[in-house]
């Protein structure tokens, strides 16, 4: 954990005092703030190294700040005004900030958050799209990567956070926040000509049933405040900066900015694998019964999972009634049945809830599932973070907790709750492979450049938490044969590229994809794959570029798994294994074929001997990728 440098900065209402400027320096003196003082108003400026980072950009809470006095006191200093603090916090690689107040709740009627870039730089805007009902907030936080100057931004636009801006001499600032847990999450829009500011959702006051399939709660009215009741801490908003790429890679921040662990016994938690089925369609072939939505379907999904050593079956939309986890069940799946036979198999079940079912009658219906054996709960459809949501994330997560259920949080941004609830173990928030379904072709191919954005996200999505991009695609396919269909999906890009998601993609419930019967279909694969832990106790960042490629080492115990993914440009990589102790180690190796770039689908498997400082000379095939498994 690196050292931290505090600055701690209270406002409070003092007439006539000059302006101040106070300035704090990281561990390693890169890192500086700046922040003035003025009598209305509070700004602070970042640096690193020789690189001017932000200009004065302004921090405010309910409109201009009082009039302030500063006291300095080594590395911290106090600038007073009533009930309300602000802390900065300069780490060696992120400089970061949080309102503070104090005494009684009060109402947010806005927040000033600037955040003015020294120049034109370019940028990677997630913007929200797609919205629910048609509503400006309701949005699933499922974003490509627009990149573009920040003086090109759509002025209309929202985009969701981290947002990565390029500087000079090729560093990174990436601006983002962490504890939003009772307080909006912060969106982001253009402000002037190379400057973002924050945006946040006001506060629902009317909700309607609709959005997709009528599974979401759109509001159809909302407050002239943006949260009400708030006390103590506001969420940091933190600007990391890094001189390589590779940094973003292990810069952990929900362990360092999000909240204290809520949980005395976490030895319940079970992270693991998933046979799933939405996907794949529940699209089984060469079975002697009708494969969907019953019975005989999952009870293959179990035997499956128990011969792979998966830990888990997720039954997703359809087992339940549209109004109720209750209510309506489906006649064709025997819940109790399938229960009791996956957890004489090993297997645990995890069912799929909509968020709006899922907070109606939650301890109830969390405290029967669980006392039939269900081990958790995909809950989908959030699509919003105005402050009632996060607050019944919250909830909903300690209401899981008591029952010991497992959560996977779809159509929500994480901002640090996992390390409150550490039974939240996934969250969608991304672009994952069920785009493939639906993904329109052009004349050049798919539309969207899927590769690409699977090595931005390692980089940008994952700063924030862990994301169920549901990896593991057995039908892939090169730009020119890809083609979207809903029930045989494929995946852009090389057997390869999907296999190396499950070591360089963070999700200690990680699923995979595709049908039982194809992966039986495909065993060599299935067997690389399902050695692959969900969770690790180290990784290094050992090469990349965003949006060009990723190289990652992680270690599980005395193993190391490591990974390269590469966008569609094949790429040639050397790397050195100094990650391994002074003993001879066997690699299994998982890499494109020769003809990768011709048929996806061909890959090579190898073993062979390594050892500490040995050099391994890596070819990736367009939209490729390679993975080894280096045991003692």
């Amino acid at each position: 954990m690196k050292r931290i440098a505090f600055f701690l900065l209270c406002l409070a209402a003092v007439m006539g005092v000059a302006a101040k400027d106070y300035q704090v320096m990281s561990p390693n003196g890169r890192l500086s703030v700046k922040i003035h003082a003025a009598s209305n108003r509070l700004t602070w400026e970042v640096a690193y190294g020789g690189t001017q980072v932000l200009t004065p950009s302004e921090i405010g809470l309910n409109g201009a700040l009082g009039k302030m006095i500063g006291v300095v006191k080594r590395n911290t200093a106090v600038v007073k005004s009533g009930n309300v603090s602000v802390e900065f916090r300069v780490d060696n690689d992120a400089a970061a900030y949080r309102i503070v107040i104090a005494g009684k709740p009060v109402t947010v009627n806005s927040e000033t958050a600037e955040f003015c870039f020294a120049g034109d730089y370019k940028a990677f805007v997630p913007y929200v799209n797609d919205n629910r009902g048609g509503e400006r907030y309701t949005f699933s936080f499922e974003s490509y990567y627009d990149e573009q100057p920040l003086s090109e931004m759509y002025a209309d636009s929202l985009a969701i956070n981290p947002l990565a801006i390029r500087l000079p001499d090729g560093k990174l600032a990436v601006v983002c926040d962490m504890g939003a847990t009772d307080y909006p999450g912060m969106f982001l829009v253009r402000k002037g000509h190379h400057a973002l500011r924050g945006a946040f959702a006001p506060y629902p006051v009317a909700e309607e049933i609709g959005g997709h399939a009528r599974l979401n709660l759109v509001p159809t009215k909302r407050a002239s405040y943006i949260a009400r009741d708030v006390k103590g801490p506001l969420p940091w908003r933190i600007v990391l900066v890094t001189e390589q790429d590779r940094q973003l890679l292990t810069a952990n921040l929900p362990e360092r900015f999000g909240p204290k662990c809520q949980l005395r016994d976490t030895s319940w938690i079970r992270p693991g694998k998933v046979a799933w089925d939405w996907w794949n369609a529940t699209m089984l072939t060469g079975v002697p019964f009708r494969a969907g939505m019953n019975t005989d379907t999952y009870l293959y999904y179990i035997d499956f999972a128990a011969k792979n050593n998966l830990e888990y079956v997720i039954i997703d939309e359809g087992w339940s009634g549209k109004e109720s986890l209750r209510a309506e069940l489906n006649p064709e799946i025997d819940l109790q049945r399938l229960i009791g036979y996956g957890a004489q198999r090993g297997v645990g079940v995890i069912l799929w809830a909509s968020w709006r079912n899922a907070v109606k009658n939650t301890d109830d219906d969390f405290r029967h599932y669980a006392m039939m054996g269900v081990k958790g709960f995909k809950i989908d459809f959030f699509d919003r973070d105005d402050q009632a949501v996060m607050r019944s994330a919250w909830q909903l997560a300690s209401a899981a907790a008591r029952h010991h259920l497992l959560l996977d949080l779809h159509g929500y941004r994480p901002t640090g709750i996992q390390q409150a609830w550490p039974n939240i173990l996934n969250f969608e928030g991304v672009k994952g492979l069920e785009n493939s379904k639906w993904e329109p072709r052009t004349a050049n191919g798919p539309l969207h450049d899927q590769p690409r954005y699977d090595v931005t996200i390692p980089y940008l999505r994952q700063l924030v938490g862990p994301l169920d991009y549901t990896p593991g695609a057995m039908r892939n396919a090169t730009r020119d044969a890809f083609f979207g269909s809903n029930d045989h999906p494929m995946s852009q890009g090389t057997r390869a590229h999907q296999v190396a998601m499950y070591t360089i993609f963070d999700a200690p419930l990680q699923m995979l994809a595709d049908a039982p019967t194809r992966y039986e279909k495909e065993q060599s694969t299935t067997d690389f794959i399902s050695q692959i832990p969900t969770t690790w106790d180290e990784t290094i960042a050992i090469d990349g570029s965003i949006g060009e490629y990723v190289v990652v080492a992680r270690r599980k115990g005395d193993v190391w798994f490591l990974a390269a993914m590469n966008n569609w440009e094949q790429r040639d990589i050397t790397i050195t294994l100094d990650m391994l102790s002074d003993v001879p180690y066997l690699a299994e190796i998982f890499a494109d074929g020769v003809n990768a770039d011709r048929d996806a689908t061909d890959f090579m498997k190898s073993v062979k001997p390594v050892n500490h400082g040995d050099k391994l000379s890596l070819h990736l095939a367009p939209a490729g990728g390679w993975s080894a498994i280096m045991r003692k």
